[in-house]
């Protein structure tokens, strides 16, 4: 049985893209009536849109901006590594890899196929976050 290949990276979201993707993800925020800090990155990792709504708290900012970038360089939720470092053992040196936030939250995104960028989302418990994460990845092909 052979591994399926891991995805690729794609073009850079587009800015239109982009706020599909900030639009869904914040239209879920705000029905659930949590303050969040959204936060999408291209597949080059550079920050394309952050928004931070009415009274997210301000440490949010770096951290949903963290989780996108992990998502994105790891090709992966970062729910992997927060379920990692959960079960413990060897798993924590995860914790010593300064390029890696390990918090649900952060999300690829695709678009035919291949990964152009990221969502991370921060505000609220883990759990939540990804909750609006996968609701703004749902606005393109959704998550793989």
């Amino acid at each position: 049985m052979s591994t399926p290949a891991p995805p690729t990276y794609g073009p850079p979201i587009t800015l239109s893209q982009a706020k599909a993707v900030m639009t869904a993800a914040e239209t879920e925020a705000i029905t659930q009536g949590w303050p969040m800090v959204i936060a999408i990155v291209d597949s080059g990792g550079n920050l394309v849109m952050l928004q931070r709504l009415d009274n997210a708290q301000l440490g949010s900012i770096v951290v949903a901006q963290s989780k996108a970038e992990t998502a994105l360089r790891f090709k992966r939720p970062t729910k992997v590594f927060q379920d990692a470092i959960a079960s413990g053992g060897m798993h924590l040196r995860i914790l010593g890899m300064a390029n890696t936030m390990p918090l649900e939250g952060g999300i690829p995104l695709f678009a035919a196929g291949q990964i152009v960028g990221a969502i991370g989302v921060s505000g609220m418990s883990s759990g939540q976050d990804a909750q609006v994460a996968f609701a703004g990845a749902k606005a393109l092909d959704g998550p793989a």
